[in-house]
Parts: structure tokens; sequence; C-alpha cells
């Protein structure tokens, strides 16, 4: 965030205690009037064009977030797959057991990362987590007992949350400004490339003795390759320069921007500098508590949590991870002779709509994405509700002998794909971007809050979609979940902004004494008479 924009953030006190207002202005006041003044600043190096180096660096970090969607995209080719080598049939509830797991140490992973990540720097972070990856596909591939693999799963959940958490925030620090959102969202759309690489491995697998532990055995190879090359990857400027190492951090800068002068190198130093010291003097006698306290009991701040975490709660309590985690269970139930190969279409539709969000997110605005994919995953989900019905599935989750797949299971597919398709291009994303809703003061901690409801909310699909699918039969457990992008949609009806394009200083007005969405069209409205 640029220095003008921590200032003006300053200016706006309506959301803070009167004895930090002035506190807030003085600082103000002390950075506008500092050498040169932050309207002075020279911001011509984003001008600039960057050097390849840049992206080569999120090209290779991006590979984190390919280990954490083929991991969590691979337990579903396993499951179909492992048979009797853990000793027996893995049951329902063993099954939700290894695969939420993973969530859970994803959970566990995400706050760990985030609250050592500005002491001990990113890279440290991604080290970590290339080693945990390592060691837990090592250890889920020899698994011999459903307790192994639990340790393993649980292992690898860790890496995930570290990747999740770390990947996203070191790229947003090295990115020239004006490539920020597309490197960012590559990481995302890494994601997805390695849920699809890990359908297509389980396809090719799925008949090979033991293909399962080729499977998971692979999932090791890209972190190794990715600690290989760390060290070519420098720390993000912005860590550097808040541990006194300006001379290298300037650097950093300089390797970005290769076509930029002395002059233009030094002015972005100093924005950097400027921000580091507006964040630190706003936060420098505030503890863990006092944030906690003014997210929660500040409305402006409250209702700007809700609204992000409620997307993001609707991403995952929607039951797209069902799929992701039980796709070749759920279209063996189907009928489908060749469950793994099937599943490579629902994760080439995720990466494909993925790519897609990208390139509208910026353009048609997150308000109206969420309305139309909200409603579509929740038509969509219906339907393939209606369709179970038409298939005969017994109480215990097995086709009946001798049914094959019948119009109904290809109508679960058809609604399936394009459930998926709905929730790739909208809130796949934009529950992750609602973060932008956050003040400064509590941006952190809301970030953070927005992983523990990521997290939370998949642990509970995880671990209950199995016994749902027995306790209220398929078409019960997909009309649930309907139910649920019913509500989210509602949600976004009446309470979700929207707020591309403006500046986070007129974001936080925004939710000062409502959930803001007609005022938000006003100010929208208002800047398009002034273009």
């Amino acid at each position: 965030m640029p220095p003008s924009t921590a200032s003006q953030n300053l200016k706006d006190t309506s959301s803070v205690p009167d004895q930090d207002a002035m506190k807030f202005k003085g600082l103000m006041e002390h950075l506008e009037t500092a050498e040169g003044g932050l309207a002075d600043v020279d911001d011509s190096i984003e001008q600039t064009r960057p050097s390849s180096a840049v992206w080569l660096i999120t090209f290779t970090v991006a590979m984190g977030g390919f280990l954490f969607g083929y991991e969590t995209g691979v337990i579903s080719a396993v499951l179909v797959t492992v048979g009797k080598d853990l000793g027996h049939e893995l049951s329902s509830s063993e099954r939700e057991l290894v695969t939420s797991l993973t969530s859970g140490g994803a959970l566990v992973g995400a706050v760990i990362a985030g609250l050592l990540a500005d002491r001990f720097g990113r890279k440290l972070g991604m080290y970590i987590g290339c080693g945990l990856f390592f060691t837990g596909s090592i250890i889920w591939a020899s698994s011999f007992s459903v307790a192994q693999m639990s340790v393993a799963r649980f292992v690898v959940g860790l890496g995930v949350g570290s990747a999740a958490m770390i990947i996203p925030l070191y790229i947003g620090e090295i990115a020239p400004a004006r490539y920020r959102g597309r490197m960012i969202a590559f990481d995302n759309l890494s994601v997805t490339l390695g849920q699809l690489v890990s359908y297509a491995l389980g396809a090719a697998f799925t008949d090979v003795r033991y293909g399962w532990r080729i499977m998971v055995a692979v999932g090791g190879i890209p972190p190794a390759v990715l600690v290989f090359l760390l060290p070519w990857c420098p720390e993000s400027p912005r860590q550097l320069f808040s541990h006194g190492r300006v001379e290298e951090a300037t650097q950093v800068i300089a390797r970005v921007y290769p076509h930029a002068t002395p002059e233009q190198v030094k002015a972005k130093a100093d924005r950097i500098l400027w921000t580091i010291e507006a964040e630190a003097e706003l936060m420098s006698d505030k503890t863990l508590w006092w944030q906690f306290k003014k997210l929660h009991s500040v409305p402006a701040n409250l209702r700007a949590l809700v609204t992000a975490c409620a997307v993001m709660a609707i991403s995952q309590l929607g039951g797209f991870n069902t799929l992701m985690y039980y796709s070749g269970t759920l279209f063996a139930l189907v009928g489908f002779a060749k469950p793994t190969a099937v599943s490579i279409v629902i994760g080439a539709t995720n990466f494909l709509f993925t790519g897609l969000n990208m390139w509208i997110i910026d353009r048609a605005g997150r308000r109206r994405i969420l309305l139309i994919t909200v409603l579509g995953m929740s038509v969509s989900l219906v339907v393939a509700a209606v369709a179970f019905h038409w298939i005969p599935i017994s109480k215990d989750l097995e086709l009946q002998e001798g049914a094959t797949v019948n119009w109904a299971g290809i109508l679960v597919l058809v609604t399936i794909i394009f459930y998926v398709a709905f929730f790739a291009s909208g809130v796949a994303t934009i529950g992750w971007v609602g973060t932008e809703l956050l003040p400064l003061e509590v941006r952190a901690l809301g970030t953070m809050m927005n992983t523990v409801t990521c997290w939370g909310c998949n642990i509970i699909i995880a671990s209950t979609f199995l016994s749902m699918m027995k306790g209220m039969t398929p078409s019960g457990a997909f009309g649930f979940y309907a139910g649920i992008c019913f509500v989210g949609w509602i949600f976004v009806v009446f309470c979700y902004p929207e707020v591309k394009g403006l500046p986070l200083e007129e974001v936080r007005q925004i939710f000062g004494e409502s959930f803001g969405v007609r005022r938000a069209a006003q100010i929208q409205k208002e800047r398009r008479h002034k273009q």
C-alpha cells in the first residue's frame, strides 16, 4: 500500500477511540511534512518495465500453490484405489478422518505461519512448508495403517496451511503494483492446476498395483525442487526494511525494476519505509487483544469482518470441497466405471474458470459476479439433488448390483460441472479478496480470522460429507448444500457492497452506518461521473 494511502487511512479516525485520534493525526502530519513530502514522492518507477526475474520468482514460489492443490486433490483418487492396503477396507468414518485431518493441519499451519511470518521472514516459512510437504508425502506413501496415514495427512495439512498463508503474502510484497493482482491470482491458478494434475495421475494409476503410493510419493518431488530454487528468490523488500536491512532491500527493488534510475529506486524505497513507519506507529502499543476487541467491538469493523468471513464460509460450506476430496467416490457411486478419469473434467473446469475470474474480477466487480455465481451454485445443486433421486443407491452408499450410468448419472455430472464453473469464477477467489474490506489497524488479525473461517468450515465439510450422504441420502445432502448457497446469495444481495476500484479509505467509510450496499453504489456512480 503506498504511503499516501496509509496517511489517508490515518485521516479517517471515525472508527478509532478518541484517545488514539490525536496520535494518528500527529503521525499523519509528521509523515506529510517529512523531507520531500509524501505528495512529492516519485512513483514513476511503476511505469518502468519490470524484470523477467520477478515473473520467474512468482512462477517459482507458486509451486507451493501447486503443492497445495495437488495434496488436497490427490486424496480423491487415493480413497478410490487404496482398497485393503491399510489392513482393511476403510469405513466412511475413517475416510472422513484421513480427509479432514489435512484441513485441520492447514488451520493450525496457517495460524502459526501468520504469527511467525513478520518475525522470521517469508522465505523461512516457505522452507518449512516444503519440509512439511516432503515429510508428509514420504510418511503417507509408506503408510500401512490408518493411524500412520492420519499422521501423514495432518503433516501435509501443516504444509498446505503454511503455503496458503505465506505465498500470496510474499508475491504481493515483491510484485510491481500494476501486476500484483495477476501475480497473486496466478498462485490461485497454480492451486487448481495442482488439483487437475492430481486427478490426471489418479486416472493413470487407478489400475496399477499400489498406484496410490506412487501418486502420493510424486507429491514429494515439487517441494524438493522448490527448496533447490528458493535461494535464487530474494526475501521481500518490506520484510528486509522492517528488520533494518536497508541496503539489501534496495538491491531487491533494483532487481525487480532493472530499468529504473537510482532516483526512482530510492523513491520506491522511501515509500515502503514511510508505510512501515506509519504501521509501526499505529500498532506500536497495541496488543493482540486490543486488535481483537477493535475488530469485534467497533460496529464498522465487525460488519466488514462479517462480510468477508461470510463469503469465505459460503465458498466452503457450499459443498465444493466434497468434490475435491470425494469426487472419485461420488462418481463411482453414480455408476461411472472410471470415476478417477471423470474427476479430470472437474479439475479442468476448476482450472479454466479460475483463469476466467482473473480476467473479469476487476472489470465486472465482486458483487455482480457473486450475485450471478452463488445463485448458479444453488440452482446447480438443486438439479443434482433431484437427479440423485433417480439413481439406485442403497443406504450404505453402494450402487445396486447390475446398475450402470443412466440419464440421472449423466445429469449429475453435467450439473456438477456447472456448479464448479460457478464456484471457480466467483467465491473461490473473491473469498480471499474479501480482506480488502478490513481497515488497516485490524487487517492482519482479520485476515487470520478469514483464514480460520476457511479451514474451519473446510473441516466441517470434509468430516461430515459421507455421514450426511448416509443419513440424509445424496439428494438430502446436496439439497442441504443448495440451501446454504441460497442463504449465501440472500446475504450477498443485502450485505455485500461493490468496492472494485475504491481506495481503501473509501472502503472503510462504506461500513460506517450499515453494510453499505447503497452507499457503495452511490460512490461508484459518483466516480463514474467524474471519469
